[in-house]
């Protein structure tokens, strides 16, 4: 698989990427968090469980957790834990490389709603999917993965490098570095 490290392409509209930097500092952080001061049910508290997002189909009793937040809210904290550091780095290498361009094509606010809305569709996705599943989801894959498609449709020719079998530096096109990633 490849890992992406940088793309070809600057700035046009913005100066800088304030909301692709503030989305992984808030991530960061929230990870900081997580790690050092929360249990694992607190963290479920934040997760979508799709059994308790649709509770007329759930087959199992919800979780239990001394941190309530409403189910629907879910859809947004979700996508701000993630559950281990690779999760994370994996999600945030992503977001940093190909975030700024696409927040350079939307403007913020704009990138900012397509961000969280892209999530939120991750989460509901999830959820249909797995209506009576109890297992919770975290993580900003959903959102990511909305970034990485908006990048390929808006930039699919541009030149992205890429480590290959983790140490071979290569440059190849978007789209075949996306387009692989997707399938």
């Amino acid at each position: 698989m490849f890992v992406p490290v940088w793309d070809e392409n600057s700035l046009k509209s913005i100066r800088f990427q304030f909301v692709t930097v503030a989305l992984i500092v808030v991530n960061i952080v929230v990870f900081a968090f997580e790690a050092l001061s929360l249990p694992q049910q607190a963290i479920a508290s934040f997760a979508v469980v799709p059994a308790e997002l649709f509770p007329s189909v759930a087959t199992s009793p919800p979780l239990a957790s001394g941190v309530v937040v409403p189910e629907r809210l879910t859809l947004l904290t979700y996508m701000f834990f993630h559950g281990d550091i690779i999760h994370l780095g994996s999600n945030m290498l992503f977001l940093w490389v190909f975030g700024d361009n696409v927040e350079d094509s939307m403007g913020h606010v704009k990138f900012l709603a397509f961000y969280l809305l892209c999530g939120i569709a991750g989460g509901l996705a999830h959820a249909w999917l797995l209506p009576t599943s109890a297992i919770p989801l975290i993580g900003a894959s959903g959102a990511i993965a909305g970034v990485i498609a908006a990048y390929l449709m808006l930039h699919p020719r541009v030149q992205v490098w890429v480590l290959v079998l983790r140490f071979l530096p290569v440059r190849l096109s978007a789209a075949i570095v996306l387009g692989l990633w997707v399938a």
